[in-house]
């Protein structure tokens, strides 16, 4: 039950998900701070809050403290999400997920809060098991390219729980898997994204390996939905629990399905699989249907991807 004192505090709340999830709470009706130091986010996707009274942004990076009281939930989105990103800067990366975790789950602590980590399918790595348990322990190369955000993510849920074990903060951790929709940045590398703006432009689709390999996309709203819904969990569900479209798609039915909706004459070329790059990623989410209220990703593919088209053409065209 929504409680009618506090506020929220979403870290990374001017990022792609963060900024919907911002959206979404307020139009619940919460108090919302904002924290985002807009290393990968932008202005632009809460400008439309900006004037709200229930709703306050702070330009802060949480690898550094801050004080805030009476904080009733926190969410930490607050990680470069896409390997464009979080390659950039390696150390960077591991700092935000480590320190940046251990700052919040501080806060949480001072403030009896809720707090809600956004992890990630990464987590798995290179799956042994399909699809994606909670309970699957992972196959991540912690010396690999992509291991600063793989292995600061693993670092974080387990830190999360050594603060629920020692000190009993209602920790809830949601591992999150490919997420697409408006707001998405046209240069994050992100395969959707990627995807619809080189159709857009006429350009040929770039695909790596063989094309074969395997994602499950889920619509930014039903994402925010199992977000909103995990607050209203019991104080001792604390996950992991998956969050993600279980429809498994190869990418290249995704390149072709892209190509036919944006009615683009794009061809395709292939390039070498980058190192570490999973082949087949798809969460099992019974666990999710269980705890959230029967929760399930209901928008179909097409529509999603239709409306993340037209946002890129309103935006970046």
């Amino acid at each position: 039950m929504k409680k009618e004192f506090g506020k929220i505090l979403v870290a990374g709340g001017a990022g792609f998900i963060g900024s919907h999830l911002c959206n979404r709470l307020v139009s619940d009706g919460y108090d919302v701070v904002c924290v985002d130091n807009l290393y990968t986010s932008h202005q632009d996707n809460i400008k439309l809050l900006l004037g709200n009274p229930k709703f306050t942004f702070v330009h802060h990076d949480v690898t550094e403290p801050m004080p805030v009281n009476d904080v009733y939930a926190i969410f930490n989105l607050a990680c470069p999400a896409s390997p464009v990103h979080y390659q950039k800067n390696p150390i960077a990366t591991t700092k935000v997920s480590v320190l940046g975790t251990l700052n919040l789950l501080e806060l949480a602590k001072e403030n009896k809060s809720i707090y809600v980590q956004a992890s990630t399918s990464e987590i798995y790595g290179e799956p042994l098991v399909h699809p994606q348990v909670e309970v699957y322990y992972g196959n991540v190369n912690p010396v690999g390219i992509r291991s600063c955000y793989d292995e600061g993510k693993r670092c974080a849920e387990s830190l999360c729980m050594d603060y629920y074990r020692m000190y009993g903060i209602p920790v809830k951790i949601v591992r999150i898997f490919n997420t697409y929709g408006p707001k998405m940045r046209e240069n994050d590398g992100r395969v959707v994204t990627n995807f619809i703006m080189q159709a857009l432009l006429g350009k040929d689709i770039t695909l790596y390996g063989d094309g074969n390999q395997t994602r499950s996309f889920q619509y930014v709203d039903d994402l925010v939905e199992a977000l909103v819904r995990i607050l209203d969990t019991d104080s001792d569900f604390v996950g992991p629990v998956n969050i993600g479209n279980p429809h498994e798609i190869s990418v290249k039915e995704l390149a072709d399905k892209i190509i036919h909706l944006t009615h683009s004459n794009s061809g395709m070329v292939f390039r070498p699989l980058p190192q570490n790059d999973p082949i087949r990623r798809c969460p099992d989410i019974s666990l999710a249907h269980q705890m959230l209220g029967g929760w399930f990703p209901k928008v179909n593919l097409d529509v999603g991807l239709m409306k993340t088209i037209e946002y890129c053409k309103r935006t970046y065209l």
